[in-house]
This record gives C-alpha cells, sequence and structure tokens, in this order.
C-alpha cells in the first residue's frame, strides 16, 4: 500500500517526510488557495520536499486548457 498525503501544508509534508511515512502528495488549488499563498510557488515547494510523486491539479474546464496547464505544471519538476 502506498500512502499519498491530501494537503497544502508543506509543513505537514515536510514532517510526514522526515519520519518515511509518506510515498506522495496530492493537492489542488482549493487547498493551496487556503492557504494564502501562490500555486506555482506551493506546488514548487512541495516537489523539493517530497521525492514521491505529486499529483498536482489544473482549473482549467475544457481541453485545450487543461492540457497547456497540465504542460506547464509538469515543467516544475519531475516528480509531478
Amino acid at each position: 500500500m502506498k500512502f499519498f498525503v491530501d494537503t497544502a501544508n508543506v509543513d505537514e509534508i515536510r514532517e510526514l517526510e522526515s519520519y518515511g511515512l509518506i510515498d506522495g502528495v496530492t493537492t489542488n488549488p482549493s487547498l493551496i488557495k487556503k492557504s494564502g499563498r501562490d500555486f506555482v510557488e506551493v506546488i514548487t515547494e512541495i516537489c523539493s520536499v517530497t521525492n514521491g510523486p505529486v499529483s498536482a491539479e489544473v482549473i482549467a474546464l475544457d481541453t485545450e486548457g487543461m492540457l497547456a496547464e497540465g504542460r506547464k505544471l509538469a515543467k516544475i519538476a519531475d516528480n509531478i
């Protein structure tokens, strides 16, 4: 079984990672918005904290927009 934490709280991710308790992170724009921080900044920091996969959701509703956002996010780090 793999354990993915669903949060945008980088301090929580860092703590869980230090204990070796997580295999990856999943987050979304609404969680990041609640943090009051910039979306790309948070995703970049999360990717630097964990070596596991990071799931970063797009907000576009149309296919072209989703693909464009996904490609932009994929350039942030190899683990997205």
